[in-house]
This record gives structure tokens, C-alpha cells and sequence, in this order.
């Protein structure tokens, strides 16, 4: 095995696109160097799953949340808070997320995604829990929310400036980077993880999506990790096996995971 401990602290293995081979494919990848997978929700039906995906297998552990382009399909009305305080009861729910806002596509208002970015960001307060944030073309209204609310966890898939990546730590929080960091306009993104310090950085896939080169387009998943962490590797002047052991410890500190 060629690279080991590797810290997936971001995936969708939900997804239809894995049905045709789902467990196939999560019994063989510790023996591919995966040690842990964080599985992050995206409503309630897919957070439903994703706590059953972890009960399942040892090594997946899973957060809960509403996802921005899922924030009209409940309301602060209709209970669904109280759902996600009993899935995060569970033992393996580490995190409320992934919850934020986006911008880009606007499925719902930019108000209804603000309401239930903050109603989540409260619950995850309340319950002393890690958030997963998905920020996309929204970081003045997310960075504003943050220093609100001053919640603990990660803004995944980082997209934003190296400015507000130090804004970010200067806060407290951790950032996740996908295999975005192998791609030919990745510019931002490593300046980003060029500004930060290593005791701050995640890795994750985003999975399926986000394949880095030369799988870009292909469905991904997390032995492709050590693809970006070379890239993060050369940045910081370490070794790939160094980052994969560092963002591991990084991903078990912000998530509480032993």
C-alpha cells in the first residue's frame, strides 16, 4: 500500500452514482490507505442515510444538516431541527453539515438559505457540535453569520481568497481542499493553502465529483486523495505521507474523533 492514514473529512457516498457497487467499493478502501471518511448530509432523507452508512461500517463516521440548495424543502416550522438533534445523538454524528450558502445557482432565495444557515449554525451551537459550511459565491454573508454565531469546524471545498482564508483561521476554523488543487485554474485555491498553516488544512473529495487530474470528470472517491495531497505536499515543502498524517489529526481534532 502505497500511502496510508488517509482522512476523507468530506464525502457524498450516498450518491446515486455510487448504488451500482456502494459496498463493493467502502469494504475495499481501507485496504487502499483509507482510515477514516467523514459522510456529509445534504437533507433529511440523505442525513438519514448517511448515519446508516456509519453504523454500517467502522471506519465512516457522518454529519447531518440541510444543504443550501435543499434550504426550501423545510422550514423553521416544520420540526425538522428537532430530526437532526436526534440523528446527532447518534455516536457517529460528528458534525451539523453540510449547511451554508450558495450563491452561484440560487435554487432557493438568498433569505430562505440565510434562515436555514442560521437556524443551523444555532443547533450546532446548542449541541456543541462542528459545522461543515458550503460557501459558494456567499463569503461576505457567511463570513458575517460566522463571526455571529462563532461556531467551530470547516468551510469545505474552499474557494475563496488567501485574504479570507487567514480571516478564517484568524477564527478558529479548519479548510478543506479537494482535488479543485490538481486542476489547471487552481490558482486561488493554492494560494490559499500556500497562506494558511499546516495545522489548519483538510483533505476531502467532495465525492463523487471533484476528481483530481488526470481523473477530472471521472466519479471519485477517496483513494484519489493522495492526487491533491501531492499538491499540498510540494506547497508546504513536506512529504505526501506527512500531509496525509497531519490533516489526519487535523480532521480527528475539529471532529472529535479519537
Amino acid at each position: 500500500m502505497e500511502h496510508q492514514n488517509i482522512f476523507d473529512t468530506h464525502a457524498h457516498y450516498g450518491d446515486a452514482r455510487f448504488d451500482p457497487d456502494r459496498e463493493e467499493l467502502l469494504a475495499a478502501l481501507p485496504q487502499r490507505g483509507v482510515s477514516l471518511v467523514l459522510e456529509a448530509g445534504c437533507n433529511l432523507e440523505n442525513s438519514r442515510q448517511s448515519a446508516a452508512l456509519a453504523r454500517r461500517h467502522p471506519y465512516i463516521y457522518c454529519a447531518v444538516g440541510v444543504h443550501p440548495q435543499d434550504a426550501g424543502t423545510v422550514s423553521g416550522e416544520d420540526r425538522y431541527l428537532d430530526e437532526l438533534a436526534l440523528l446527532a445523538k447518534e455516536q457517529k454524528v460528528k458534525a451539523i453539515g453540510e449547511i451554508g450558502l450558495d450563491y452561484h445557482y440560487l435554487d432557493h432565495p438568498k433569505e430562505v438559505q440565510k434562515a436555514r444557515f442560521e437556524e443551523q449554525l444555532a443547533l450546532a451551537r446548542d449541541l456543541d457540535l462542528p459545522v461543515i459550511i458550503h460557501d459558494r459565491e456567499a463569503h461576505r454573508d457567511c463570513l458575517e453569520l460566522i463571526d455571529k454565531y462563532r461556531p467551530k469546524g470547516v468551510f469545505h471545498c474552499f474557494s475563496g481568497s488567501r485574504e479570507m482564508a487567514a480571516e478564517l483561521v484568524k477564527r478558529g476554523m479548519y479548510l478543506g481542499f479537494t482535488g479543485v488543487l490538481t486542476f489547471s485554474n487552481a490558482r486561488r485555491a493554492l494560494e490559499a493553502v500556500e497562506a494558511i498553516p499546516l495545522d489548519r488544512l483538510l483533505l476531502e473529495t467532495d465525492c463523487p465529483y471533484m476528481a483530481p487530474a488526470p481523473f477530472r470528470g471521472q466519479r471519485c472517491d477517496s483513494s484519489m486523495i493522495p492526487r491533491h495531497a501531492g499538491v499540498m505536499a510540494r506547497l508546504k515543502g513536506v512529504s505526501v505521507q506527512q500531509i496525509l498524517d497531519i490533516t489526519n489529526e487535523n480532521g480527528r481534532r475539529v471532529f472529535g474523533i479519537k
